[in-house]
């Protein structure tokens, strides 16, 4: 009944979920052993839902992306403009505006620049046992869970966006067969890569592919690499090897 007549009073039902959401995050912010922002920042990360749709170490959902290492991907003024505003970045993005008050904003982004692989705790989803004799099913779980589908896309495919780069999109990647040999691309991976600047004068491009050796074994880049490999489609008659 509370409800049917806040919509009476043509109250937007969004604005009150959302007010709902702050009031709860305020309380969970204040029941935190830890005051500092990083405390703050997950429990407003928890108590606005986030988990919905992303995972955190083994915990949360696949519907976006993992959020597992996304401290060790992107970087902090990234992240504050995604969560001001996640289509003036990517307009066709299913991630809502939550439109978060500054200081649930930065306390998020401490939160998510704090997240760099140790909530997994030592068991990444992809030393499963049932993946010890499958490398590209494997490697296709580490590009899952340690977030390359966050700025690469799904299978690869490639066309998120990015700033001053070429086409202003991060490239696909099932073509990387014709350009790398195995060796390589794990060194690629291994080493990360700041994009070429298509404007000299032009800022950085704020999303560079990080070194992933800094955290994942030489095995992972390799299962990773053997995954990537697998998504070059099939030659057509006549195509040159």
């Amino acid at each position: 009944m509370k409800f049917l007549k806040l919509v009476k009073w043509n109250i937007p039902p969004m604005k009150i979920i959302q007010s709902t959401l702050i009031m709860a995050c305020f309380t969970l912010a204040a029941c935190a052993q830890k005051h500092d922002t990083v405390a703050l920042g997950k429990a407003y990360f928890n108590g606005f839902g986030c988990k919905q749709c992303h995972s955190v170490g083994h915990d949360g959902k696949l519907y976006g992306p993992d959020l597992t290492y996304v401290g060790f991907r992107k970087n902090r003024q990234w992240l504050e403009l995604w969560l001001k505003n996640p289509h003036s970045w990517k307009n066709n993005t299913p991630m809502p505006n939550f439109h978060f008050p500054d200081e649930v904003r930065s306390a998020l982004v401490d939160y998510l620049s704090s997240l760099k692989g140790q909530d997994f705790k030592g068991s990444p989803p992809w030393n499963e046992a049932a993946f010890s004799q499958e490398p590209i099913k494997r490697g296709e779980v580490i590009f899952s869970r340690a977030g390359c589908v966050g700025c690469h896309g799904i299978k690869g495919v490639g066309g998120y966006p990015n700033n001053n780069v070429v086409a202003n999109k991060i490239p696909s990647l099932t073509l990387v067969a014709d350009g790398y040999s195995k060796e390589e691309l794990m060194e690629r991976i291994a080493k990360g890569k700041r994009p070429d600047k298509t404007d000299p004068s032009g800022p950085a491009p704020m999303i560079e592919m990080p070194a992933w050796g800094a955290v994942l074994k030489t095995d992972e880049i390799e299962a990773l690499a053997e995954y990537l490999f697998s998504l070059r489609p099939p030659k057509a008659a006549g195509e040159e090897w």
